[in-house]
């Protein structure tokens, strides 16, 4: 072991002894190993930039197309939003106002109904005070004819009376004046 030590110990010795003679202990193998590398970090940073970061590109290139695409999108909505917006208060108004005008032709109709059924009312009113007063009419032709029957029968019992009494005429007048207040003196005006 001792041996092995003895022989990694000189290697160092040799290494150490042969990079004095170089500036910052570089050689050409390193530096061309480090060329090597670059050139290897370079050629998969290409590849890898046209594999990888070319298909990120185009699908954030996409995105933002779809991002473009979906606000406009939503501006045309929103515009098209506003043109129905205010085709719905428009027609909004025409319906207040067609509403307005049903109303206003009902209320005028109702008023002109209201009117007709006055007219009719008073019509109907003035018909049955035009019967009541045919009515009364009657009635009274009725009475006056009962007034002149119990007057005719008035007269016949007195008749029949004075016949039978065989009064004098002073007694016969006595008599009918009696029947006269009886009956009262309303009887004979009307």
């Amino acid at each position: 072991m001792n041996n092995i030590m003895m022989g990694l110990g000189s290697t160092a010795f040799l290494a150490t002894d042969t990079m004095k003679d170089r500036i910052f202990g570089l050689d050409w193998q390193l530096v061309a190993d480090v060329t090597m590398s670059g050139i290897a970090i370079f050629v998969l940073f290409v590849f890898l930039s046209y594999v990888l970061f070319n298909p990120a590109r185009e699908l954030l290139r996409k995105r933002q197309e779809f991002v473009a695409n979906e606000l406009a999108q939503a501006t045309k909505d929103k515009e098209q939003a506003n043109a129905y917006k205010a085709e719905y208060d428009a027609k909004l108004k025409d319906v207040s106002k067609e509403a307005e005008a049903i109303l206003s032709e009902t209320r005028k109709k109702a008023l002109k109904r209201e009117n007709d059924i006055v007219a009719e009312a008073k019509e109907e009113a003035h018909r049955i005070v035009e019967h009541a007063y045919k009515e009364a009419e009657l009635e009274k032709a009725k009475v006056q004819n009962e007034v002149k029957q119990e007057m005719i029968a008035v007269a016949s019992v007195m008749a029949s009376k004075i016949v039978a009494a065989s009064l004098d005429e002073s007694k016969q007048n006595e008599l009918l004046d009696q029947a006269l207040e009886e009956m009262g003196e309303d009887t004979w005006q009307n």
